[in-house]
C-alpha cells in the first residue's frame, strides 16, 4: 500500500523523532498512555465510557431544544494540537443534534479575496442566529498558532490580530453570544503514534495534510506559539478550557460536560452530567507548558 506523502511520517519516526518519543511509541500498548505525567496509565474502559456518554447525549438534545426555544446563540471553538481529538469530540457533541441548528464549521484556507479582507470577517459570517449552536473546527486562532509556526502571516499581522482580539471577543459576548473555547492537548509521543496510525490506515489517510506532516518537527515552535496565545487570549469574559486528550474517551466526556455545565436549560439533570474530572479538564494552568 502506498503511504501518503511518500511515507514521511514513518521516516520521521525512524530517523528524526527524539529518542524518548520513539521509545515510548515502540514500547507502548494500544491503550497505554504514553505521556509522562499524565494522571492515568491507561485509557478509560470502553464500557464505562459508553455508559457515561449515553446520558450526556440525552442532555445535549435537551440543551439544543432549549437553545432553539429561548433564542440563545452559542459558539463552541474546538482548537488544539494535531490529532489531539478535536474531530472526535465534535462528532460526539453533534451526532444527535439537528445539524440545521448546530452546524459544524470547518473553513478551508482563505481565498485570494478573503486574504484582503479584515481577518475576522469570514468568521463573523459563521456566527449563529437566534436558536443556533455553531461548532467551530478551528477558528480565528489559526493566526495565533499555525500561521505563526509556518510563517503564513507576518509578525505585524499577528500583532495586529492580538491587538484586536480582546475587543472582538468582547463584542461577541456583549452582543449575547455564549462563547466557549476548548483547547485539546496531546503529548508528543501520542501525537506521533496517532499520525503513524493514520498513515497506515486507508480509511484515515484523508485526515493527514502536508501541514500535519511538516508540523511533526515543529513541536517546540508550536509549544511556544500556544503558550503566547494562551497568555494573550485567556480573557475573564472568554476563558480557555484545556482538555488533556491523550485518552480520547476521557477527553470527549470532558468536552460534552464543559458545553453543558454553564447553561441552565430545561429539565437539566446534574447527575447525568456529573462533575468533570479536574485531572483532565481545567484552565490554562492545566496545559503542560504553562509557567506558574
Amino acid at each position: 500500500m502506498d503511504l501518503p506523502f511518500d511515507g514521511a511520517i514513518s521516516r520521521y519516526y525512524e530517523s528524526e523523532a527524539p529518542e524518548a518519543v520513539r521509545k515510548a511509541v515502540a514500547e507502548g500498548g494500544k491503550k497505554d498512555i504514553l505521556t509522562e505525567g499524565f494522571p492515568y496509565e491507561r485509557w478509560m474502559k470502553s464500557a464505562e465510557y459508553e455508559e457515561r456518554m449515553k446520558p450526556l447525549q440525552v442532555e445535549l438534545v435537551k440543551f439544543q431544544r432549549w437553545v432553539e426555544a429561548t433564542g440563545q446563540r452559542v459558539v463552541v471553538i474546538f482548537e488544539g494540537r494535531d490529532t489531539a481529538g478535536k474531530s472526535g469530540a465534535i462528532k460526539r457533541v453533534s451526532e444527535n443534534l439537528n445539524p440545521r441548528g448546530a452546524p459544524v464549521v470547518a473553513l478551508p484556507k482563505p481565498t485570494d479575496r478573503e486574504r484582503t479582507q479584515w481577518y475576522f470577517q469570514r468568521y463573523i459570517a459563521q456566527m449563529p442566529a437566534a436558536g443556533e449552536i455553531a461548532l467551530l473546527d478551528r477558528s480565528w486562532y489559526n493566526r495565533g498558532v499555525v500561521e505563526k509556526v509556518f510563517g503564513f502571516c507576518s509578525e505585524a499581522e499577528r500583532a495586529h490580530f492580538f491587538g484586536q482580539l480582546p475587543g472582538f471577543e468582547q463584542a461577541l459576548v456583549d452582543d449575547g453570544i455564549r462563547l466557549i473555547k476548548l483547547w485539546f492537548n496531546v503529548g508528543q509521543a501520542e501525537q506521533l503514534r496517532r499520525m503513524l496510525e493514520r498513515e497506515k490506515h486507508v480509511l484515515k489517510q484523508w485526515k493527514l495534510s502536508s501541514i500535519d506532516v511538516k508540523g511533526l518537527s515543529k513541536w517546540d515552535a508550536y509549544t511556544e506559539a500556544i503558550g503566547e496565545t494562551f497568555a494573550r487570549s485567556d480573557f475573564p469574559y472568554a476563558p480557555w478550557t484545556v482538555i488533556r486528550g491523550d485518552d480520547k474517551y476521557r477527553a470527549r466526556l470532558a468536552a460534552v460536560q464543559r458545553v453543558l455545565r454553564d447553561f441552565d436549560y430545561d429539565r437539566k439533570d446534574p447527575e447525568a452530567i456529573s462533575a468533570p474530572d479536574p485531572k483532565i479538564i481545567g484552565g490554562v494552568d492545566l496545559w503542560p507548558g504553562h509557567a506558574d
